[in-house]
């Protein structure tokens, strides 16, 4: 489903050139299409965590998924901001990572074994190519083009790119000490009990 989306989301953008620099009123059939995809894929996992998955994480992951939805719904039932939700879809290209980082971890990969390694360097490094970096430049375009945008957008897509960026440091912060500082941290535990 992500790769569809991301052929998609490029498709999108070569094909209407126009959309990257008109990313409020341009809209195509094609982009609207591939954001309303997406917007039906939230809402499928939105009833999937509330109905079957109610944990600490999936409370986290609804939020996230709240505020994409919203974003989007304005989106694909106004046909405004259609650019700009196609963009949001880039943080798509590091939840690849974040998934087989998952599916490593049921499958019982172990933090020090080089397949789990491996992928938690490219989940960082896409984390930051696709998710901070993608972020700081919709935090810049909003502040950049407030003129343009109607005061009820902006308190909107502002709230919306304020709580992603929260998260997604959230999320980094995790992924990091998870993957790379607490398994330091037990090394040293480890070697100071085989000193004793």
């Amino acid at each position: 489903m992500i790769i569809i989306l991301l052929n998609n989301f490029f498709s999108s953008f070569i094909t209407t050139p126009k959309l990257a620099e008109d990313m409020i009123s341009t809209s195509t059939d094609f982009s609207h299409y591939l954001v309303a995809v997406s917007l039906g894929y939230f809402l499928f996992d939105i009833m999937d965590m509330l109905l079957y998955q109610r944990n600490k994480q999936s409370y986290e992951l609804l939020g996230h998924h709240f505020v994409i939805a919203s974003c989007f719904t304005i989106a694909v039932s106004t046909r405004v901001w259609i650019g700009y939700a196609c963009v949001a879809l880039i943080f798509e290209l590091n939840s690849i990572f974040l998934h087989i980082r998952m599916l490593l971890t049921i499958c019982g990969f172990k933090k020090t074994d080089k397949t789990y390694r491996l992928n938690s360097l490219i989940n960082i490094g896409t984390f930051i190519a696709f998710r901070m970096l993608t972020l700081a430049w919709m935090t810049r375009w909003i502040v950049a083009n407030k003129k343009f945008v109607p005061l009820i957008f902006y308190i909107i897509g502002c709230l919306s790119v304020a709580t992603m960026i929260v998260m997604n440091i959230i999320l980094f912060y995790r992924c990091l000490c998870t993957d790379f500082f607490r398994k330091k941290d037990s090394a040293k535990k480890e070697s100071l009990k085989h000193s004793e």
